[in-house]
């Protein structure tokens, strides 16, 4: 199901990315709209499992000052009859190197956040010598099998979601990693989130129960930025450190007072990192 029109054309616009560069590029599984912003390096930015790369915006703006921010719609996103298509976890990352090639983008910086982090540490392994550097935000190795996700995923299976509920968006403050107050952040996010159908976010879901990579570490060359808040509730800190002492070249940031959205809550914070790090 989607948001109404009306509802999501309620959100702020104090945290989009602006209108940037329109793009669609004509792939061979589904036609995938991006946008780029700003000017310099390359950096492609793979969005999480709702949302799409609307819900980067806070982060992206902060980018944009710095370097040449690309992002694109995950398949399915925009259009929900993609599921009549079985696809995996290997089918989007084999997206993500045919945007890469539409776009002539030689080892371009990577920079996956959640669900997207998932797909960015999977082509990483599949494809090590196509990115001169990594970033993962709320990430881990494998699949968290901990109560959080146990629910998540019989909720979004097996009953349909009211986008508009009050009482259903309250699950929002695990991700952002404590209460928050109801404003223009907590309508800018739930808003967002819920222009994803939840028949996609559960497919995308029952995807990341299949996410393991730690067997296949070794494979990634990358120099890698591991970013991770302290108040993330769904990435173990386990996770962590399966997945920064199985990488050759990698460091682990641990970001205070944040949760999985840090990348909406703090995006200063996290580009500051980004920054420091893409620029090394």
């Amino acid at each position: 199901m989607r948001a109404s029109l009306d509802w999501i054309s309620a959100a702020g616009e104090e945290y989009s990315a602006g209108q940037g560069r329109a793009g669609c590029a004509q792939l061979s599984h589904y036609s995938a709209e991006y946008r780029e912003w700003g000017e310099g390096p390359p950096l492609v930015i793979v969005p999480g499992l709702a949302g799409g790369y609307g819900l980067l915006g806070p982060l992206i703006r902060h980018l944009a000052s710095d370097f040449r921010v690309i992002s694109y719609q995950l398949r399915g996103e925009d259009d929900c009859f993609a599921l009549r298509r079985r696809f995996g976890l290997s089918d989007l990352v084999a997206d993500l190197a045919e945007f890469m090639d539409f776009l002539c983008l030689e080892q371009p910086a990577l920079l996956g956040v959640s669900f997207g982090g998932v797909l960015s540490l999977e082509f990483a392994a599949r494809f090590p010598n196509r990115i001169r550097q990594l970033a993962v935000q709320e990430a881990g190795a494998q699949f968290e099998k901990g109560l959080i996700q146990q629910v998540a995923g019989i909720i979004l299976n097996r009953y349909p979601l009211p986008p508009n509920s009050a009482f259903v968006n309250q699950f929002f403050n695990v991700l952002f990693g404590s209460k928050q107050r109801p404003g223009p952040l907590f309508d800018f996010v739930t808003r967002q989130c819920w222009q994803t159908d939840q028949g996609v976010m559960a497919h995308r879901f029952r995807l990341l129960k299949q996410f393991s990579v730690s067997e296949r570490l070794e494979r990634i060359r990358a120099t890698t930025l591991v970013l991770a808040g302290d108040r993330d509730f769904i990435v173990s800190d386990q996770s962590l450190k399966l997945l920064t002492d199985g990488l050759s070249d990698s460091r682990l940031v641990r970001l205070p007072g944040c949760g999985h959205l840090a990348f909406v809550t703090r995006p200063n914070q996290v580009a500051a990192e980004l920054r420091r790090f893409f620029s090394n």
